[in-house]
Order: structure tokens, then sequence, then C-alpha cells
């Protein structure tokens, strides 16, 4: 909190001091000048001129003139006018002359794709391109957090509120059982599995390729779509040096209350398992003990600059975000070069180098308070207990009578001294052949190194644990080396309203990957931490592994436009991948897609009103491999080592034992998808309409397959099984007033509906085991059900005699039992929705983001632990509301009760968030502009600031198992989400 204060006293200090300054230093002047079109010099009339960052503003009349008086030298004026794009220009003295260029509208703009590049209104798939013009006033750590509720049929959830940002991503839904849900990620055209190394002020531009007949370009590791990042470049003539500041304040978004002292005892004479004493009193609250206010503070800078032949941008940052709970953390420094130089008409080379170093720190999640969950830890420790022991110096305090009960400040110290590290390096460099100006070559190469290092460290005296390992630390590294070699070749050429492109390449992935492990124990004491202190090194916990895969690609794409009136493209990949039988190994993966331009006929000119309409439709066939290990189709061993030390084995070498059941015919897991779309650009382009429809089919599902009475190898790897997933998304951009009051809304919705069609061998999969109590499985996936369908009983209400729960006989036999289990609820929304709206006036910017989820089911597997009243932790204070006498009406049954998974603990889980909220303020004045300040702009955000859900956890946005996509929504002791107030500042020179 004083570091909180400290950057905002900062920071309005300098702000006032720049103010202030402007009050007394400004020489204003009257400006004159004309405004005419770029191409025929004809004047126009109406265009808008007004102050940047100031409140004067004026219009143009019919000869295109205008006069604009108090505007502070070297100030900029903005001129926009429709039809044209907008100017800056320096305010003079005198008669200004000023073009501007008609605009190319939205429609003309580029729209990066696989291996290419093409305008927006040629596009003949599903692409949905993220807004950014938020994202350097909100608190983003993980760049996947702005693509959150701004893209239709682009689910992203962060299924924790853990340091770092952690995100949960699906592209029109689950694809996959075993396999990564995650889509690819390219990076200036680098293939990489995740973006935790990339500043979001990095980007430039980010693209989604959401349908196969566009993601399959990129064949076997596009299942589940793509996601196109370009970075940002230097600019000709146009030097810049960017610097953006913020700091966060975070806080918890909800409390959860235990029961006080006496009210605890009351149930522990309730339930008969421990006998408390009377003079007990209310010592700690451990929720404040637990949760602090966060702090997150950003500083990115940013320098770029071009010429003709060179252009170069340059950035470096730093984020440090303190989590809510104290122990956990998250660093990041990142560093970026791009590079582009024009060697020669006919060489264009480019280099983009990467560099990120982040480590962090987490606590114990998912489990109960027992087995070391912090979370569930602050409901279930008593609040008699003190948090030290005053009878063992150093040491936790543990005396509960003789239950196994653990404090939460207890358990976050069994994580305390963990750290997770890991510094990445992406490095490529590529030419570009300008054979003819309609051929290009293009070769490219990439690095990608990975460098991880985990060690945990605990010690011996202060928590149970510790004392029963005699403390325990580890070491864990590994590095990750990935070579990318690509050649493409393309052809692009009109004959008058004919345009042909033809491109064809090559694409080789190799990577290697090592790593060892070390773990000890028996440590004098915590004052040295590392493993050389130990007395005993695991023999069985110590070793190095290694492999390594690679995959071959051949893909091309041919593209026919006539008078971007008719469009068709079609795309074919071949992959060959190391990790399957040779007899299996390649596969083809094609793709087809047309688009027809209604707006572009001879009937629709005189149809004012619509701008461009256009109707779309695609096929195509991609693929899955993530889910597998490196040498799956070959037999694999487990190594054993021999106790030497024990007499007459002083010489002995390891066993070895068969690991897996080989399975020579594995195969891909095959994803085919058939979409149709239709995009509608209308009234003077401020309205634009996106609408999609899309089957996907999954067939061919890598799966791990129990075999009953197999002996010690008992499940087997199998293509098993086929997931569908249709749905529909609407995209809606308006651009509702303009002139110096600007107002731009962007609207969603996504409706996708999953379902598992079938399994070949095994009826059905469980999953989501949580409570010891209850020992059974929450998910079931079965065929005919949506994945992570919740599976149990069904509660009807407490019975007002017994106090017990009531459950359906479903099979009607008279008896409770596990034949009465059916399908409870559904983790899958029925949709997700996101809306946006920016204003702007005189200087002033306003952004509201909205985002929800409808329909979905949680499993709140907490409530189990804080409601279940089944042993000695301490409970919510719900319990309160618990059964005690016959004929008691309650929803709350009684103390040590028949619990099960039930409808009980399936709750609604729709949510309206207020994702943020930012005003921010273009400061302009004389001061500033001596100084060479172009711009100055405070800004304050708060995110996360209300939500309205029925559900009564801390957070509705969650899920335990993060991005596996057999199991969502279950929240057991999950790391909260927190609310967040912003102050930032963004400079450019």
């Amino acid at each position: 909190m004083k570091l909180f204060t400290r950057v905002t006293y900062g920071l309005l200090l300098i702000l006032f001091t720049l103010s202030f300054g402007d009050t007394y230093a400004q020489t204003n002047l009257t400006v004159n000048g004309r405004v005419i079109d770029a191409s025929t010099s004809v004047p126009i009339a109406g265009a808008t001129v007004h102050l940047v960052g100031g409140s004067t503003a004026t219009s143009t009349n019919v000869d295109g003139q205008f006069t604009l008086a108090n505007v502070p030298s070297n100030s900029k004026l903005r001129i926009t006018f429709v039809g044209y794009n907008s100017q800056e220009v320096i305010a003079k003295s005198g008669e200004m002359t000023i073009s501007l260029q008609a605009s190319s509208t939205a429609l003309e703009g580029i729209v990066v794709i696989g291996y290419g590049a093409v305008k927006r209104k040629d596009v003949t798939t599903a692409i949905s391109s993220v807004s950014l013009d938020d994202m350097e006033e909100r608190p983003i750590v993980n760049a996947n957090q702005a693509i959150q509720g701004k893209a239709a049929g682009v689910s992203v959830t962060q299924p924790n509120g853990k340091p770092g940002g952690e995100t949960s991503i699906r592209i029109r839904g689950t694809t996959s059982f075993n396999g990564s849900n995650a889509p690819l990620y390219v990076v200036d055209d680098v293939p990489v599995d995740n973006i935790n190394f990339l500043a979001p002020s990095d980007i430039a531009d980010i693209q989604i390729m959401k349908d196969a007949s566009s993601a399959a370009i990129y064949g076997s590791r596009a299942a589940n779509g793509v996601v196109l990042i370009t970075t940002k470049r230097g600019k000709t003539n146009n030097p810049k040096i960017n610097f953006n500041a913020l700091a966060t304040h975070n806080r918890v978004t909800s409390v959860l209350d235990p029961l006080n002292t006496a009210q605890y005892k009351d149930l522990m004479d309730e339930i008969g398992i421990i006998s408390l004493p009377d003079n007990l009193t209310d010592q700690t609250n451990w929720f404040d003990e637990t949760f602090q206010n966060g702090v997150t503070q950003d500083y990115q800078v940013a320098i770029s600059d071009g010429t003709e032949r060179l252009k170069y941008y340059l950035s470096g940052g730093y984020v440090n975000d303190k989590g809510i709970i104290n122990t956990a953390f998250y660093k990041r420094y990142n560093f970026r070069a791009n590079i582009e130089n024009k060697v020669r008409d006919w060489l264009t080379v480019n280099a983009n180098v990467s560099y990120a170093d982040y480590n962090g720190n987490d606590i114990i999640s998912g489990t109960g308070s027992n087995r070391g969950g912090v979370v569930l830890a602050t409901i279930n420790t008593p609040t008699y207990a003190p948090i030290w022991d005053a009878f063992n110096a150093g040491q936790y305090y543990n005396d509960f009578y003789g239950l196994n009960l653990t404090s939460p400040i207890e358990n976050m110290a069994r994580t305390a001294k963990n750290k997770n590290r890991e510094n990445r390096i992406l490095a490529a460099g590529s030419g570009t052949i300008h054979i003819l100006p309609e051929l290009n070559f293009k070769t490219s190469i990439a690095f990608d190194r990975r460098n991880t290092l985990s060690t945990t460290f605990l010690d011996p005296l202060s928590t149970s644990w510790g004392r029963n390992q005699y403390g325990e630390a580890s070491d864990t590294r590994a590095m990750n080396t990935v070579m990318t070699f690509d050649n493409v070749l393309t052809y692009n050429k009109d004959f008058g309203k004919h345009n042909v492109l033809v491109m064809g390449g090559t694409s080789w992935s190799d990577s290697k990957y090592m790593n060892s492990w070390i773990n000890g124990s028996h440590f004098r004491s915590d004052q040295i931490e590392t493993l050389n202190a130990a007395n005993k090194i695991s023999w069985t916990g110590t070793g190095t592994g290694a492999s390594d895969w690679a995959v071959l690609s051949y893909f091309s794409r041919l593209a026919y436009n006539y008078d971007s009136k008719y469009l068709i493209t079609v795309n074919m990949r071949a992959d060959g991948s190391s990790r399957l039988h040779p007899n299996h190994r390649w596969a083809g993966f094609p793709s087809f897609s047309a688009a027809w331009r209604p707006s572009a006929e001879d009937f629709m000119k005189d149809v004012t009103w619509v701008n461009d309409l256009k109707i779309r439709g695609g096929w195509g066939k991609t693929a899955n491999q993530s889910g597998i290990h490196d040498y799956s189709y070959l037999q694999r061993y487990n190594i054993t080592r021999v106790p030497w030390f024990e007499e007459g084995k002083e010489n002995s070498v390891v066993t070895i034992s068969p690991a897996n059941l080989r399975t020579k015919d594995l195969s891909w897991e095959t994803t085919t998808q058939t979409g149709v779309g239709l995009d509608f650009t209308g009234f003077d382009n401020r309205v634009t309409v996106n609408l999609d429809y899309y089957y996907k089919l999954t067939t061919g599902l890598l799966t791990t397959v129990n075999i009953p009475g197999a002996g010690q190898l008992n499940s087997i790897t199998r293509n098993e099984g086929e997931m569908s997933n249709r749905g529909f998304e609407v995209n809606i951009n308006t651009d509702n007033l303009r002139g110096p009051l600007t107002w731009k809304s962007t609207f969603n919705i996504s409706f996708n509906k999953n379902k598992l069609e079938k399994l070949a061998t095994q009826a059905f999969y469980p999953d989501a085991k949580t409570v010891d109590y209850v020992n059974d499985y929450a998910v079931r996936n079965s065929p005919g059900n949506p994945m992570g369908t919740f599976y149990g009983y069904i509660a009807e209400g407490v019975n007002p005699e017994t106090g017990d729960m009531n459950y359906r006989d479903i099979n009607g036999d008279g008896r409770i039992s596990s034949s009465d289990r059916t399908i409870i609820g559904d983790p899958n929304p029925k949709f997700t929705y996101g809306f946006n709206n920016s204003l702007s006036y005189k200087g002033f910017n306003l952004n509201i983001f909205i985002q929800g989820s409808q329909g979905n089911d949680i499993f709140n597997a907490s409530r189990m632990d804080t409601e279940g009243m089944y042993d000695g932790k301490n409970q919510s204070t719900r319990v309160l509301q618990r059964w005690r006498v016959p004929g008691q009406v309650t929803e709350v049954p009684k103390a040590g009760y028949n619990m099960l998974n039930s409808t009980y603990f399936i709750e609604d889980g729709s949510y309206l968030r207020l994702k943020n909220i930012s005003l921010s303020y273009n400061i302009k004045g004389a001061v500033l502009s001596r100084i060479g300040v172009n711009k100055l702009q405070p800004f304050v955000s708060a995110s996360n600031l209300l939500t309205l859900t029925k559900y009564t956890g801390i957070d509705p946005e969650v899920n335990q198992w993060g991005g596996y996509g057999g199991v969502q929504g279950v929240d057991w002791g999950t790391y909260p989400q927190s609310k967040a107030l912003v102050l930032g500042v963004s400079v450019e020179f």
C-alpha cells in the first residue's frame, strides 16, 4: 500500500507541475488554413479541425477554409472528415494548406493470414480482429487478457486470480479430451506454444483464425484455431519515444465469514469428534491474515524510427505483480528489437529478437486445508488459534486438540521459499527476395530457447510437514530448444479485374528437450537453502531426461479474385510427425473457402445505405497431436534403481519394465469444420455486422483407455471417439457519434453447443475427485453429453424429521445407491458476450468494457469443506442455518449428514462483469511542446469493479483444473480474482 501511495503521489506531482507551467507559459496563435483533397486539390467543406488535447475546434467552409484562434504554439491540430484519413499537423502562424488522403476504409485494411496478408474485404474465412485501443489503460500482464470479451467465438477465462494472469482460451469450444485445447500462437510468423514472454504493449495487431478453412494452412497444429500476433515496427520519418507506467491497488473481490469460537464449539459438540474447553476466545481473523492488498507495477518504454531503407523498434519493460495472498508474486523483465532493412530494391531483411525473464511463486490450491490448501484454510482454521506456538519458538500453532488441521499461514509457509523461473529468447531472421514485382521468395529461420528453473525449500522447524520431513528441498531444471525453418514462394498478379495468388512453401520444426531433477531432505536449519546442506539426497528422486520431436510440412495456397466480387481460396498442407508410426506419420489437411460480394453487383449500386455486403462459406480439416508422448508409438520402459547400498547389491544395475502398451496404429486427432458467414457494413461505414454459423467434428480423439484385467499395464493411448461443436456468433461494431464528441461501440455474443458424440472402447471417463470424505468423481464424460458434465445425485431438500439430505431414487429400488447417480450440471455456458464503449470529448477518453457468461454451472466443491460438517474443520456461517431439531424446515442439513456429490453443490455460474472502466485525458500545452512531449496522457481505471452473479463462492470465473478439456467449472479452494484500481500515465516524445 505504501508503494502504491508513493507512485500515486509522484505521478500527481509531475502532472501538476506540467499543468501549472502551462498556465503561465503559453503563447497562443491564430491559425488560418485550407483543407483540400490530396488527389484532386478540391476544397473539402465541413472538415473538422480541432486542437489535440484541447477544447478548441472549428469546421471548414464551402471553400475548405478555416480559422482557429487561441492555439498554443507548436501544438498539434487534428483534421478529420468522413471518407478521408485523419491527419495531425503542427500549428503554425500564417496560411496553412492541409491535404487529406481519401480513406480506404476498414474494408481496404490489411488482414494478416497464414503466410500472407489480404484486404479485409477480400477475406473469405472467419477471422476476428481484436481491438487494442484500451489495452495500455488496463492492468494486463498476459496478452491473452486483452482478447477476453473482444472476439465472438473466442472464450477467454482466468481460471484463477494468481499473479501472472493465467488464462484458458477456447476458440469455438472444446475440441480435445487429453490433448491441448489452446490455440496455436504465431508471433511475427513464428509458431509458439504460449505468449507468456510477450509484453502486451509490444503488440500492434491480433487476428484470430477461427475456422478450419483459414487455419488449415497450419495443419496439424491448428485444430484449436490460430492467434496471429504482429508486434510493433518502426515507421518512416516518425521518431518516437513512448513510456507507459501504471500502478494498481488490488484486493479480493468478496469475503466468506467463518464461525466464531463459540459457534465452532457448538458445532463440534454436535458432531462429537472432540470436546473443546469452555474458555476459548477468538484470537485470529485468518482471512485478514491471509489476504492483503496486492500491488502491480508495470513500466514499459519503446523507441522507434525509420527511413525508406531502415526501420527499427526497440522496447524494454518490467512487471512486478504482488498477489493478494502474501507469498504469491510474479515478476517479468522483457526486451525486444525489431529491425527491417531494405538492403537493395530486390532484397529486404528482417530481424526480430525478444528476451523475457520471468519468475514467480504460487500457493497450494485445489485441495483441502489439511493437505496444504491455503484458501480453504482461511475458513477451516478455528479462530481461537493463534498464528505462532507460544511454547515452541519459531513453530506455527498446531494444537487443535488432536485434529489434523493447519492454518493458512502455515500452509503459505510451505511454499513461501519456492521459486519458478523461466527465461526465454526468441530470435527470428528472414530475407525476402523480390524476384519480380509480383513474385517474392521469403526464407526465415527462428530459434526459440526456454530455460526453466524450479526450486523449493521447506525448513525443518516452522511447519508440521517440514518437521516430519526434517526439512526438504528440490531443484528441477529444463531446457527446450525449437528451431523453425520456413521457405515461401508467393506469386500475386492482377490481370485487369482478375487477381491470382499462388503460394507454396515448406516448414521444418525440430524440438530438443532435456531436464534434470534432484530432491533432498534432513536439513540442519533454515540457514542454508541449497541442496548441499541436505543430509539425504533421494536416490529415487534424482535423475535426468531428454526427448525430441520434429515436424516436416509442405503447404500451398491458390486464390482467385474477380473484381473483389467473386473470391475463391484453396489451401493444402501435408504434415509428417515423428511422434507417430511411420505408416501413419503423414496426413493432408485441405481447406476451401469462397465469398460473394453482392454489394459490388450493379443491381445494388443504388442501395446507398449498404457500403459492403459479403456472403462467405468454407470447409477445412486440421489436426492435433499435443496430447501424446514424443515417442508414443514406440515401446517404452520404466527404469527402476536397485538399492546398491544394501548388502550383496553393491554392483547391481538398474532393472527395466514395460511402461506402456504399444500403439502402432496411433494416428492424428482430426477436426473437420464447415462454416458460413455474412459480413455487412453500412450507413456511411458506421455499422458493421458479422454473422457466423459453424459445425466442428473432431474424430480420432487421443485418449488413454483403461483395460480391465490387463495387469500392471492397464491402459493404452488410442484414437478413441468423436466430439462435436456447433455454434453461432454475432459481432457488431457501431460508430454512434462523430465530431467533437465521438462514441464507438463493439458488441459480440457467441453461442456454442459441445457434445461428446461417441467413445469406441470405454463407456465413460470419470474425473475430478475432490474431498476424501465423499471419495467419488464429480465429472463423467460420456457419449451424448457435453464435456465436463457434472455427475452425481439429485438433492431434494432436507428431511425435516431426520435432518439428512433427501436424494432422488432414480431407479426406484427403494434405496439410494450409486445406481441413482445422473447428470446434474453442465459447466459449458449457453453463450458468452462482451460489450465495449469508447467515448472521446475534448481530450477526455472514457472506455467501459462489460463481459459475461450465461447458462454455465459451477460445482462448488469448496462448500463441501466449508459446509460439509463431517469432521473438525471450522465452517462458514451458512451452517448456522443447519437442521437441529425434528420438524425444523431449512435448506442446510444437520451436522454429520449423508454428504454426496449432488445438485446441492451445483450453482448457477452466470455473471455479468464490469471488466474495466478507464478515464484518460490528453494534456497539451506550450511547455510540453517546447520539451518535445507530443503526448501526456494520465489515466485512471478500475478492473473487476462490479460483478452481478448468483454464485455464492468468492468469484464465478473459476476452474481449478485450468485449461484441461475434461474438467471445467470446478471451484475447490481456488485462488480468487481481485478488484484493481489503476493509476498510470502514457507519455510520447
